[in-house]
C-alpha cells in the first residue's frame, strides 16, 4: 500500500492536524515506510507462539476468596447518606 499526498492531507484533517504544504511530501514518505513496516511484521511466522500479556514473565496475584466482615449491615451502611431496612436509600432517577 502507498499513501499519495491526497491521502496525508486527508489523514491530517481527520486528526485534525494542521499540516503546511510543504511537510505533506516529507509525511508521505514516513507514513509508507510505516506502513511497509507493518507490511514486513505481517510476514512473520508466529505459528505455535503464545500471546503475550507482558515483555516479563509475571504471575497474577491471588488472594484467598474468603468471606469478610461484610456481614455487619452498620459498618457497611456507616458512610450511606441514607438507608432503610440494611438497604441503601437512592433518588427517584426515572419517574
Amino acid at each position: 500500500m502507498s499513501v499519495d499526498a491526497d491521502t496525508v492531507r486527508r489523514i491530517a484533517r481527520l486528526a485534525r492536524i494542521a499540516v503546511k504544504d510543504d511537510e505533506v511530501e516529507h509525511l508521505r514518505g514516513e507514513l509508507n515506510a510505516i506502513l511497509a513496516f507493518v507490511e514486513q511484521l505481517g510476514e512473520v511466522d508466529v505459528e505455535g507462539v503464545e500471546p503475550m500479556t507482558s515483555v516479563t514473565p509475571m504471575a497474577m496475584k491471588i488472594r484467598a476468596d474468603l468471606v469478610t466482615d461484610g456481614d455487619d449491615p452498620e459498618a457497611v451502611l456507616a458512610n450511606a447518606p441514607k438507608s432503610e431496612d440494611n438497604f441503601y436509600l437512592v433518588p427517584k432517577v426515572i419517574e
